[in-house]
């Protein structure tokens, strides 16, 4: 068997294997380390203006302008009601210390995680989703 795989492999290839295996094993295990939620602050942004900058460290409750709540559970925030028609901010994925914001247009509000990892000058990746058929705008 070690004469038939060396027939087709040399040491350098079988090494660089290994190397390519290993590289997304070290990302991922860099991924798992958990980031330093004390220092971690969630920016909340309604209508252009700064309401309001909370830790992620301590569990609470927000209300926002009486259309939105959000709420920050075991370092992660996520945005628990809204009254816009969409909803897309109540079903996008949870927030922590590693960044990422929350939008809800139609009420005009931001929620940003600025952290020391990430800095508040750092670009920011809005996701969603939409329902089969729902226009997305």
């Amino acid at each position: 068997m070690q004469d038939n795989i060396s027939k087709y492999l040399r040491k350098t290839d079988i090494v660089l294997i290994i190397v390519l295996a290993l590289i997304p094993c070290v990302m991922m295990a860099f991924n798992l380390i958990p980031h330093d939620a004390d220092r971690a602050r969630l920016e909340i942004t309604a209508d252009g203006k700064v309401l309001g900058i909370y830790s992620l460290a301590e569990d609470r409750v927000i209300e926002i302008g009486g259309g939105n709540t959000c709420r920050i559970e075991k370092g992660e925030v996520f945005m628990s009601h809204a009254d816009c028609p969409d909803q897309i901010c109540v079903h996008s994925a949870h927030i922590n210390a590693q960044g990422g914001s929350i939008v809800c247009l139609p009420n005009k509000v931001i929620l940003k995680i600025i952290s020391a990892e990430i800095g508040a000058d750092a670009p920011d990746v809005i996701a969603s989703w939409a329902e089969k058929g729902t226009p997305v705008h």
